[in-house]
């Protein structure tokens, strides 16, 4: 399996808003892709502008699978244009 978890840090305070309907598509969408098995985004309880999207994948060909998708290459440059990420990966 395969767990990614994506830091967004949103550099301006107006852009909360749109970052997090952006997210939150991407993530309902997401859990539809073959092979996920969570997908979720998380907001700081100490910090306005941190949330984290977490998710976990059976193998390396779903995850390349989801990441070519249409709302993967639609949603994530919003997400980049709209914060800054980071991503850690961990296989398990």
């Amino acid at each position: 399996m395969i767990r990614l978890n994506v830091t967004l840090l949103i550099e301006q305070i107006e852009n909360r808003q749109l970052l997090v309907e952006a997210a939150t598509e991407l993530v309902a969408l997401s859990l539809r892709d073959k092979g996920c098995i969570s997908y979720d985004i998380y907001g700081s309880l100490t910090s306005d502008n941190r949330l984290m999207i977490v998710e976990t994948w059976d193998s390396k060909e779903n995850l390349d699978a989801h990441m070519a998708a249409p709302h993967f290459q639609r949603l994530v440059p919003q997400l980049q244009q709209l914060s800054t990420m980071t991503l850690e990966e961990f296989t398990f």
